[in-house]
């Protein structure tokens, strides 16, 4: 069984930067892994995944702003924002990817605002 907790989130300024992380209570080294948000009255979307290896993909909203890593050996995987926009405000989750019912955790606020 695995138990994801994330953190890092908060309030931040157009133009700001902020890093999550997720923390994972049991082995996440093997699974593709990958951090979602979902802002309010919208349904949840992927934001960017990484592979065991390391590979990654992000969504277009994202590219060239935002950065998933991972570091297996502390069951951990980050997401670093820069250049934050309003429209990035959202509650943040990290699921595997495809996402499991089971893994859903509270998330992490974040709120991109003057």
């Amino acid at each position: 069984q695995v138990q994801l907790v994330e953190s890092g989130g908060g309030l931040v300024q157009p133009g700001g930067s902020l890093r999550l992380s997720c923390a994972a209570y049991g082995s996440i080294s093997i699974a593709m892994m990958g951090w979602y948000r979902q802002a309010p009255g919208k349904q949840r979307e992927l934001v960017a995944t990484i592979t065991s290896g390391g590979s990654t993909n992000y969504a277009d909203s994202v590219k060239g702003r935002f950065t998933i890593a991972r570091d297996n050996a502390k069951n951990t995987v980050y997401l670093q924002m820069n250049s934050l926009k309003p429209e990035d405000t959202a509650v943040y989750y990290c699921n595997t990817n495809p996402p499991r019912d089971r893994y859903w955790g509270q998330g992490t606020q974040v709120t991109v605002s003057s």
